[in-house]
């Protein structure tokens, strides 16, 4: 396969409405079907949509929207029935942005996760972001160490990171390392910032350039470093959606960009649009001939990547060595009175460990 079609939803979500944008991305998936894409990229919190809202006050308006949050976030898989239905019906390969509740009994944190179905409708996995943003802190919990991988799909490995992840150098390398081809990047919007990052407002396109944007740095940078092609998927919101006193910079700007850190499709800015663009797969050959962050042009002699793949969760059932047991001063004393060696207790508690480790696998 040279050549692939593929698909940006730059499209509205139902705001705060999870079956409603559920709708909203089937219809996207059939088009894009229709139309040939192979692959659909939807941007960050696609459903129920951004929750722009964080930033109300008094605290009990933020309360009541948190609360609404929670309502329409989504359980993964079985919320998403539908999209995967229409994954499979299409044949596409998806990844969708959502607000995740989650399923740990006790719990009804939210995360900020990218989801991943391949054109069988398979659900393949997920990603929740690992430190959210500022703010965001007040909606999302972190993700962990265990969901930064790529997933086989007809179009090629694909995975995906969200927002101001894809400004971070070890989580690129990281991805570029298990072999990413396609890049999903997923954003609430596009934005410039004024003097410094912490005071932002939408971007204006009758006044403003692509590049005051800092997105426009990161999509490029990312696919020149890792030599992958970029789907850049942005939400766009018509600014009378949202409520008063929420901050907005819904302006969409969703592009596309190909190996070398060229744009295929420009950032699209303030309107709904179904982006479809090419992707000639041999564009990657040749930025790879030329320059490889994984082959010949890495020094892993002298830079390597350490990762903990590990999950973050409150039952760790811990492994007990015999020299911990042994330790008991009651053991000891028992042994004593039996008369038998401490030494010769240890070799069949040693014996006995083995065994169950065996029978676990």
């Amino acid at each position: 396969m040279e050549k692939v079609g593929i698909s940006v939803a730059q499209i509205s979500p139902e705001y705060m409405d999870r079956e409603g944008s559920v709708e909203k991305a089937c219809r996207a998936i059939e088009e894009a079907g229709r139309k040939g894409a192979k692959l659909i990229v939807f941007p960050e919190t696609f459903i129920p949509g951004y929750p722009y809202w964080r930033s109300v006050t008094p605290g009990f308006r933020w309360a009541e929207y948190m609360v609404e949050y929670q309502k329409n976030s989504v359980r993964i898989p079985e919320d998403l029935a539908p999209v995967l239905d229409a994954s499979k019906e299409a044949s596409v390969s998806v990844v969708l942005g959502v607000s995740e509740l989650d399923k740990t009994p006790g719990s009804l944190t939210l995360y900020n996760t990218v989801v991943f179905i391949d054109s069988e409708g398979n659900f393949l996995g997920k990603h929740r972001k690992l430190m959210p943003t500022h703010g965001e802190r007040m909606v999302w919990g972190l993700g962990d160490g265990t969901d930064l991988r790529t997933y086989k799909t007809d179009v090629g490995n694909v995975s995906g990171l969200i927002c101001y992840e894809n400004h971070m150098t070890p989580f690129k390398s990281l991805l570029a390392v298990m072999g990413e081809e396609i890049h999903a990047a997923l954003w609430p919007g596009y934005w410039v910032a004024e003097k410094h990052t912490a005071n932002k407002r939408r971007f204006d396109p009758e006044k403003d350039k692509i590049w005051s944007c800092d997105i426009d740095a990161a999509v490029r940078e990312y696919a020149f470093e890792t030599q992958t092609f970029v789907l850049s998927a942005n939400m766009y919101l018509p600014p009378d959606i949202l409520p008063e006193g929420a901050f907005d910079i819904a302006a969409g700007g969703s592009s596309v960009v190909n190996p070398s850190g060229l744009y295929l499709v420009e950032p699209v800015i303030d309107k709904e649009k179904l982006i479809f663009a090419e992707l000639d797969l041999e564009e990657r050959l040749a930025t790879k001939a030329y320059f490889d962050c994984v082959g010949h042009y890495s020094r892993w002699d002298v830079v390597q990547i350490v990762y903990r793949a590990r999950r973050n969760v409150p039952i760790e059932v811990a492994e007990l060595r015999s020299e911990e047991i042994l330790s008991s001063k009651a053991i000891e004393e028992a042994v004593k009175s039996y008369g038998i060696s401490l030494k010769r207790v240890e070799e069949l508690l040693n014996e006995l460990l083995k065994a169950l480790k065996e029978k676990e696998q």
